[in-house]
């Protein structure tokens, strides 16, 4: 029987769901997933139960909003003078925009509003303040050297 160890890269297909189900994300749409284990790529509470599994094997693993993408935040909705957004491509609601944090950090904001002089836009995490669910498939081990 092996199972991955901390340092090891494993190879995993997951279906992500919201609290209700809803399916928001897989591996179907982006291909196998490689994660070094013990490196911070991924939720502690998935790297736990990676670690008990064999290739082939299935767990799912629910985490609760503040151990998965966080509380939302109403502060991170804001609205942003026209004036500061480049004219092309027009702003439009659902649109990502690319910023910097006050610590330095990137950050994607989506637009929620277009407006005459501002755009409100939104900071949070798409998943913010929402329990989720991983289903997931271990596919490979790689060991560490």
């Amino acid at each position: 029987m092996t199972t991955p160890n901390n340092g090891d890269t494993v190879t995993i297909d997951y279906v992500l769901k919201r609290g209700d189900g809803e399916e928001v994300g897989n591996t179907a749409q982006t291909g196998p997933q490689d994660l070094q284990l013990g490196s911070g790529q991924i939720f502690p509470q998935i790297e736990e139960a990676l670690t008990g599994l064999e290739v082939g094997q299935s767990a799912t693993v629910a985490i609760d909003s503040d151990n998965a993408f966080g509380p939302r935040r109403e502060e991170l909705v804001i609205d942003i003078p026209r004036a500061n957004l480049p004219p092309e491509p027009a702003p439009q609601p659902g649109m990502a925009l690319q910023a910097q944090s006050p610590d330095g950090q990137p950050m994607t904001l989506i637009i929620l509003e277009v407006g005459d002089e501002a755009v409100k836009v939104d900071g949070n995490h798409p998943l913010a303040g929402e329990d989720v669910t991983f289903e997931l498939t271990l596919r490979d081990i790689k060991q560490a050297a």
